[in-house]
């Protein structure tokens, strides 16, 4: 049986966040789709849009070096749910300076506002933008044509030198007028991003614990 492979960071979810498996099997989405029929009709709908949401993003996120997914719902003033989607990813830099690529990938780019930011592990770069894109929800009756919405964006980049590569963090929602919370969101989870692994040993309580080995650092998982 293949063994997944050792992650080379951690991070940590936020409330209301459920990590969503990014390889689900057949028979898992099918058993999504008949619990979803079984739905009371009042509910059939906006568990349809969640299941579509999930549906694009897991097929979008496949070709992708993505290390994880989780799906946002919080409820909102109207008695419905705010959703967003935040995703963990790393982009191989082939060996060269992460810095060098990130800053020549912003500097060929438009003015976008790039913010730099100080996190634990190092200065991230934030990147905000809004957008149209496909909604998850099917089209009105009588209209072949997908609906489309326009989505607040934010991105965290971290190069790392020790991996060659760039952490990024984005969060994605259609709820453009809570950007100001969700933008606290993601810094929230950019900062937990951490290079010690929260399941390992405290080293000070292993016996014969080598003191140079740099476990020291701080660990925003407590």
């Amino acid at each position: 049986m293949e063994t997944e492979p050792k992650p080379v960071f951690w991070y940590g979810l936020p409330y209301g966040y459920l990590q969503l498996d990014l390889h689900p099997s057949p028979e898992g989405i099918q058993e999504v789709a008949r619990q979803l029929s079984a739905l009371p009709e009042s509910l059939r709908d906006r568990a349809d849009q969640v299941f579509r949401l999930y549906a694009g993003v897991v097929t979008m996120l496949r070709s992708q070096e993505v290390m994880g997914c989780a799906l946002g719902m919080h409820p909102d003033e109207h008695g419905g749910a705010n959703l967003s989607v935040l995703t963990v990813s790393t982009v191989p830099t082939s060996g060269a300076n992460p810095d060098a690529v990130l800053l020549q990938m912003m500097s060929t780019g438009p003015d976008n506002g790039i913010v730099p930011v100080e996190l634990p592990v190092g200065t991230g770069y934030l990147l905000e933008t809004e957008r149209t894109t496909l909604a998850p929800t099917a089209p009105p009756e009588g209209q072949d044509d997908p609906v489309q919405e326009t989505v607040w964006q934010g991105t965290v980049a971290i190069p790392v030198a020790r991996t060659s590569s760039i952490i990024t963090v984005q969060l994605v929602t259609p709820a453009v007028e809570l950007a100001d919370d969700y933008r606290g969101v993601l810094l929230g989870v950019a900062r937990t991003v951490t290079f010690d692994d929260p399941a390992a040993p405290d080293p000070a309580e292993v016996p014969f614990s080598d003191s140079g080995s740099g476990a020291d650092e701080g660990s925003p998982f407590g």
